[in-house]
């Protein structure tokens, strides 16, 4: 999706609980204490025969549906790594509010394409392209499988599919931007709809930056933005994406309960701290849902109470967004978040 984002747990298994604090690495995240199913204590791994070997799994769908604990489930199993497709998880700090797994939740499997960037870096799809492309090379060449597991719809497409990326005009992009600075992102997402419905519906109204992207792609190329992107078809000879299904009622409940988790956890400190990185100014990182509405609450523009239920709400409209993204996508098969053979099921399809 055009994506920002972002979200104790109703069920720990299927990963409603905020995440604690975590070790952090520059590409790969699986350190801390060792335990039993840390790296240096699995070589035995390498030596299961993998179910089956398709190029690259994905397990995709909406925030809070449990995406996270599923592409452990299957790396241990295959055996595999993990490989993030979230855009807000590419960010070092933000942890509580982007529900990163901790070290203990990783249970030894590697995590790829966490913690890359500071705050104050704009998050390109186009590098981010780049840098699974490596990863899932290096996975492979250690004759494991990579498990790309997120909920940004376009860092996943980028990451599966045949993608090239229209060209900037920085003309075009200054005056856009000029536009964003002195209108505000409503009348630009307001011009979007009219010229691309389908992007405007992909586009939180309040991601100026997408936004300006979206109307320059259209203005370069005379097509609507959605045009531009390229019909289904994979870079790579196998992949299978899994897509969590969760009921709306649960899934609003899931998000409130995670947000009042996240917030318990210390989601306002981890805003306060990363304000003084730079946070604010950060382009992608300063909107990420959540963050962005403790920011104004920081700023006095909101009691902490309404920044809480902006959030909630926020979250719920992003996970809609979400699911309509990976609906669009006939390759992804969808199973039910709760299954009890949810693995299981998943294993089948490999």
């Amino acid at each position: 999706m055009l994506a920002e984002h972002f979200l104790h747990l109703v069920d720990e298994r299927h990963g409603i609980l905020p995440r604690g604090r975590r070790c952090r690495g520059r590409h790969v995240v699986g350190g801390g204490p060792r335990h039993p199913y840390s790296p240096i204590h699995t070589h035995w791994l390498a030596r299961i025969k993998p179910v089956s070997s398709p190029d690259v799994i994905a397990v995709v769908g909406p925030t809070a549906a449990g995406k996270s604990d599923l592409a452990v489930d299957l790396a241990l199993r295959l055996p595999g790594e993990a490989v993030n497709a979230d855009s807000m998880q590419f960010y070092r700090g933000m942890d509580v509010g982007t529900a990163k797994l901790t070290a203990d939740e990783m249970r030894g499997v590697p995590h790829h394409l966490l913690d890359i960037w500071d705050v104050t870096v704009t998050a390109s799809v186009a590098e981010f392209q780049r840098l699974s492309a490596e990863v899932f090379a290096e996975v492979r060449g250690r004759g494991r499988v990579p498990v790309l597991v997120g909920g940004s719809g376009l860092y996943v497409r980028a990451a599966l599919d045949e993608m090239e990326f229209p060209g900037t005009d920085p003309s075009v992009r200054a005056r856009l931007e000029d536009e964003l600075a002195e209108a505000g992102s409503g009348v630009l997402h307001a011009r979007l709809r009219e010229l691309d419905p389908k992007a405007a519906d992909a586009i939180l109204p309040s991601n100026g930056r997408r936004i300006v992207r979206a109307l320059e792609v259209i203005e370069i190329t005379g097509r609507a933005f959605t045009a531009t992107l390229p019909e289904h078809r994979y870079r790579y000879r196998s992949v299978v994406q899994i897509g969590l299904e969760v009921p709306r009622p649960e899934l609003d409940e899931r998000i409130a309960l995670r947000v009042e988790r996240m917030w318990e956890a210390g989601l306002v400190d981890e805003v306060r701290a990363l304000e003084k990185q730079g946070l604010r100014d950060g382009l992608t990182a300063g909107r990420a849902l959540g963050y962005a509405q403790v920011l104004r609450f920081l700023a006095g523009e909101w009691s902490e109470a309404e920044a809480k239920d902006e959030t909630i709400r926020a979250t719920r409209r992003f996970a809609r967004r979400q699911e309509s993204w990976f609906r669009r996508d006939p390759r992804v098969v969808w199973l039910p978040y709760d299954a009890p053979d949810l693995l299981d099921r998943a294993l089948s399809l490999l």
